[in-house]
């Protein structure tokens, strides 16, 4: 997995990183914050936020003594590109297959007031 939308993808398919990213979108956190609601020690939250950072979901500063983990929420417009490109194509598709459908649907209803006309006639 070399390309960032791999990594990314890759790093989300994890519920605890999922949680971890959702509480960042909230505010920042120190990795003591964020190990705080799950039952790992602090240096299973740092694998876990180092697999975060190789995907460039999140960056770590220094103010004073904290060292924040930051959200780095543009790597989410990624995702979104790729996720809209193909709901665009999904899309597409329905819009098609609505349309052909619909054309059964009249070529039925044709069929039948043709076929009720004809029988009523003999």
């Amino acid at each position: 997995m070399t390309d960032q939308l791999s990594r990314v993808f890759a790093a989300l398919a994890d519920p605890t990183r999922r949680d971890m990213v959702a509480r960042l979108t909230e505010a920042d956190h120190t990795v003591n914050e964020l190990a705080a609601p799950y039952e790992v020690s602090v240096q299973a939250v740092s694998k876990h936020l180092k697999v975060l950072e190789d995907a460039g979901l999140v960056t770590r500063t220094r103010e004073a003594q904290r060292r924040p983990v930051h959200l780095e929420a543009e790597v989410f417009d990624l995702m979104t590109r790729w996720i809209e490109r193909y709901r665009r194509r999904a899309e597409e598709r329905f819009t098609r297959l609505d349309a052909v459908l619909a054309r059964m649907q009249d070529d039925d209803t044709t069929h039948r007031s043709t076929a009720s006309q004809e029988g009523t006639a003999s």
